[in-house]
């Protein structure tokens, strides 16, 4: 599982972003398959895959002169854990907001 300040710092860029959205949908793929799409070098986008890399986003593996990238597996899962809790413990404010709300005397019904 990556540590979340990596792996947040990470994706706070939109070129590792896309990365990682095309991976997502259309699974393993090569340096010259993510660079295609983008007006950047090769080497440009492997520096964007080694930062992938180091937030243990991804994996890659070695093909014969090929490295194809993929989604590391498990990725995600600390990040999703995260932002659960956080929507867990807003869902639960949203709750209480709307006990208190429903203890109010209606304030729209006039005359």
């Amino acid at each position: 599982m990556p540590d979340l300040d990596t792996a947040f710092a990470a994706m706070a860029d939109p070129t590792r972003r896309a990365i990682l959205t095309r991976l997502a949908q259309g699974g393993e793929a090569t340096v010259a398959e993510l660079a295609a799409p983008f007006a950047m070098t090769q080497p440009a986008v492997s520096q964007h895959l080694k930062v992938l890399e180091r937030a243990g986003l991804i994996t890659r593996r070695i093909d014969g002169q090929r490295r194809p990238c993929r989604l590391a597996p498990d990725a995600l899962a600390g990040i999703e854990d995260f932002l659960t809790g956080l929507r867990r413990a807003l869902d639960a404010s949203y709750d209480r907001l709307d006990a208190l709300l429903d203890t109010l005397p209606d304030q729209g019904a006039s005359e």
